[in-house]
């Protein structure tokens, strides 16, 4: 597959707390991702961006670390967002994150892989998937949940174990997402979106 066929995936890490996991799962899912031959893997970790918590209004300068990461949001075919699921819901660092940019999600689609307690991160997904479809981004349904994720341990440490489910979730979605990425990203050539 040639360089321009390629899709650019960026691998988003939404937790910035201490001791989190999300780096755990986002190296998992980048890892199946470069396994493919149609993907090239960005992976952002926002503890690393270093986005202000506060927003700008429309006529005040952007930050530099927004101006220093918005290229690579819009050099991405397709976004999958790791997410912790705190309290039924995702961190506020990600939604900072996600304020920040608009054009930049405009008409790719997104995928998330969530984790946490029983329910394995759906509750954020859910509000997720509301916010994406807002900013004009396409939330495909494939996703994958990790329900008590310290679960899927192996006895030698390594995560998750080679008989999880989450590793067939990853490759359906990666397919899913591949599909619309190809898709959308052949209508924007044709048509720049909002025009």
């Amino acid at each position: 597959m040639s360089e321009s066929e390629r899709l650019r995936l960026a691998v988003i890490i939404g937790s910035t707390r201490s001791g989190r996991f999300g780096p755990t799962v986002a190296g998992w899912f980048a890892a199946k991702a470069r396994r493919r031959a149609d993907l090239e893997v960005d992976l952002i970790d926002l503890a690393e961006a270093g986005l202000p918590q506060n927003l700008t209004d429309q006529d005040e300068p952007v930050p530099p670390q927004v101006r220093a990461l918005a290229p690579r949001l819009t050099a991405a075919d397709a976004f999958a967002v790791v997410t912790p699921e705190y309290n039924r819901s995702f961190p506020a660092p990600l939604k900072t994150a996600i304020d920040w940019y608009y054009e930049e999600w405009q008409a790719k689609p997104v995928t998330f892989v969530a984790y946490g307690r029983e329910s394995g991160g759906l509750h954020a997904i859910g509000q997720l998937r509301e916010i994406f479809t807002e900013l004009n981004a396409v939330a495909i349904r494939d996703a994958i949940c990790l329900p008590r994720y310290w679960d899927l341990f192996a006895a030698d440490g390594s995560w998750p174990k080679p008989t999880a489910d989450c590793n067939a979730a990853a490759a359906t979605a990666l397919d899913r997402l591949s599909w619309w990425a190809h898709a959308l990203r052949d209508a924007r050539a044709r048509r720049p979106y909002g025009t």
